[in-house]
């Protein structure tokens, strides 16, 4: 673990330079897809990951397992993924199946440093991984058109480091980003086939339950 942010983004600038940005990662509908994502008791220094494992043709839970870590690294916007990978890595580590395609709450290349929580995750395991998250970040973009599936580029000036995609009919848009081993449009196609009935894919909501829960517990 880093010792200070000067240490972490030394750190994130060495992993960047083995992203794998040129596959376009598993056919959509097709094996298992896997949902990380992370609670926190900030009070306690306790954080909590899970990692829900779906078919990714009916969704079904496959395996599902939880993790629990300390807060070992402030909170430094940038700099998110070094609280919460250790335990992420723990969670996935515990899996009893391969969980072949990962999708994070977070972001992969849309972060300042082009290096979010899905590409450190990605070049950390070799998993493809992408990120799906609630809000746009430092980055802009115009609204997509109203109906599930359109879409816009989120951009940093030029240059487009993910997407905004609609995901119901009239209902906020999330944003797409890549982490490693799996492209843009790929990543949407997933995401649109996850998000079957909600704003956001079936792998995100019920890791999102699943480490709630934990942390009601562990902290209990």
């Amino acid at each position: 673990m880093p010792a200070d942010e000067a240490e972490a983004r030394a750190v994130q600038d060495t992993l960047r330079t083995r992203v794998v940005l040129d596959e376009p990662g598993p056919p959509p509908g097709t094996g298992r897809v896997t949902g990380v994502d992370v609670a926190y008791d900030d009070e306690r220094d306790v954080v909590v990951a899970a990692a829900v494992v779906l078919d990714a043709a009916t969704l079904d839970v496959v395996a599902e397992t939880t993790a629990v870590g300390r807060i070992t690294f402030p909170y430094v916007p940038g700099l998110l993924a070094f609280r919460e990978i250790p335990t992420v890595l723990a969670a996935l580590e515990s899996l009893p199946v391969d969980p072949g395609l990962v999708i994070c709450d977070g972001y992969g290349r849309a972060h300042p440093r082009r290096f979010g929580l899905a590409s450190h995750l990605g070049v950390l395991t070799g998993l493809p991984v992408f990120g799906v998250a609630k809000n746009p970040f430092t980055f802009s973009y115009e609204q997509p058109g109203s109906h599930r599936g359109d879409w816009s580029p989120l951009l940093d000036g030029e240059e487009e480091v993910g997407r905004a995609l609609r995901t119901q009919d009239g209902v906020k848009p999330v944003f797409v980003s890549v982490g490693h081993r799996t492209g843009l449009d790929n990543a949407c196609a997933h995401t649109l086939l996850l998000a079957r009935d909600f704003r956001q894919p079936e792998t995100t909501r019920r890791a999102d339950s699943l480490c709630r829960k934990a942390l009601r517990e562990a902290t209990a």
